[in-house]
């Protein structure tokens, strides 16, 4: 049940975004949220409203090489846009999360940077208010002479759960607002400007990926069947496995159109339905394909691009769980597949999705399990298919002791272990690695002792290892 008074809150809303300088746009589309929000509705999708996608449904990268020589010829008319807003707090960083060094003394976005350049490709990067200025600074180093194009994400303000108003937080005025989702990117694009930018060059496709998916590189064959079809619209999928059951799944509406139904968006009694990887097999990479041409015609039909509504339950300062509870709106890029007639899904392989999220990815992908190959892209090492090992390397270190990256550094100080034959990793305990340690196979290694325990030079670990 809503109240006067709680529509009576959209003004003060409004006065909020226009005093941050927010552009008109971003001020209607948060009130379009917003007024969602006061009249009930949760964003939440149910069952009954879609249907699951089969296999057969979908095109499958493994076909597409016939696509190649097209994309190669296309590289020239794409831009590969990189989602940069995340501070990866999760892992103890403070700064922009990109410029954490990944692999072999190169940050992510030194990779970033070099691959686009490898292709010939357009870079441009969404940041965020809290990633911009390290980014540029850390460009000036990288590459001073070819910067890549940036462009700024949005801002929403955070809405008090008690009475649905603005939230206040005087003693830092910054927490007050929250990143709108990645689905802000098509309005960051047409409002700054970029949109118009890339068009004018004769930029049409773009390829738009997160900066800390390094399997995420701007594939040719890719590029070719996208273009070569006309596709306003494509989304990467790939197949669930049991590590993916609360992610989030492709879909169809009853009109014959593709959806995203993201976890927060299922229903909690729908929630063990929506978890079944048996029905819905697919789940999105947040690897996504736009013709920039179609998302001009459709913000210029439609005003704004407006995404299916994700409601994220909060406190208002994410350290301090006895601040006040908030929501946070958002939206998610892969939910505008939705929005276009005739978008399409395509199915690619595992390899394409290694994102790095915590500690213990960072561990897999700084490892002899990953390296690059010819076209500077990050792939599986090729040892590991010819020893018959799966491409996904399974790791897990004891949160207390390698969740934030200087208590990671600190214990790998002497170098990465090799794992190119490691299958599955589980560290529990407080246990450091001198240099040159060979894992393989199925290992856990555990320190129940209350003293830091030592992996010493040169060990070679096949089986369980206990202190």
């Amino acid at each position: 049940m809503t109240s006067d008074q709680e529509f009576a809150h959209l003004p003060s809303f409004k006065a909020k975004l226009k005093k941050e300088g927010l552009p008109s746009v971003v001020i209607d589309t948060f009130s379009y949220y917003y007024l969602k929000l006061v009249k009930g509705e949760t964003g939440l999708i149910y069952d009954r409203d879609i249907s699951a996608v089969a296999p057969e449904e979908i095109e499958a990268a493994e076909n597409l090489a016939p696509y190649k020589a097209a994309g190669e010829k296309a590289f020239k008319k794409a831009v590969r846009i990189t989602l940069n807003g995340g501070l990866g707090t999760s892992m103890g960083l403070t700064g922009a999360k990109s410029l954490l060094k990944v692999k072999d003394d190169k940050s992510f976005l030194e990779i970033i940077v070099e691959q686009a350049r490898s292709i010939g490709a357009k870079l441009a990067l969404m940041n965020s208010f809290n990633t911009h200025r390290d980014t540029l600074a850390a460009l000036e180093k990288i590459d001073p002479n070819h910067p890549p194009l940036t462009f700024l994400q949005h801002k929403f303000p955070k809405i008090l759960q008690s009475n649905l108003s603005p939230a206040s937080w005087p003693k830092n005025p910054e927490l007050e607002w929250n990143p709108p989702g990645h689905g802000d990117v098509y309005t960051a694009l047409y409002t700054s400007g970029m949109l118009q930018r890339l068009l004018d060059e004769g930029v049409v496709y773009a390829f738009i990926s997160n900066s800390d998916n390094l399997g995420a590189n701007m594939d040719a064959a890719l590029l070719g069947y996208f273009a070569e079809n006309s596709f306003p619209f494509m989304m990467e999928v790939a197949e669930k496995t049991v590590a993916d059951v609360k992610g989030g799944h492709l879909a169809r509406l009853t009109n014959g159109r593709l959806i995203l139904r993201e976890i927060a968006q299922c229903p909690q009694e729908e929630r063990d339905a929506c978890m079944d990887i048996e029905r819905y097999r697919f789940f999105n990479t947040n690897n996504i394909w736009i013709n920039l041409e179609f998302l001009k015609e459709l913000i210029g039909r439609e005003k704004a691009i407006y995404l299916p509504m994700i409601l994220n339950p909060k406190n208002l300062d994410p350290r301090d769980k006895t601040s006040p509870d908030v929501f946070q709106i958002e939206t998610a890029m892969g939910a505008a597949i939705s929005l276009f007639d005739g978008a399409a899904a395509v199915r690619v392989p595992r390899s394409r999705f290694f994102p790095v999220k915590m500690c213990s990815d960072l561990l897999a992908v700084r490892s002899d399990g990953f390296v690059f190959d010819s076209n500077g892209s990050l792939v599986v090492n090729p040892e590991r298919q010819k020893k018959g090992r799966p491409d996904t390397l399974a790791v897990d270190l004891d949160p207390k002791y390698y969740a934030k990256i200087d208590l990671f550094d600190a214990r790998f100080n002497s170098g990465i272990p090799s794992l190119v034959n490691c299958e599955k990793l589980k560290i529990e305990g407080d246990v450091r690695f001198e240099r040159d340690v060979t894992i393989a196979g199925r290992v856990l290694i555990k320190n129940s002792r209350a003293s830091q325990a030592v992996v010493e030079k040169g060990a070679v670990i096949e089986k369980d290892l206990y202190f």
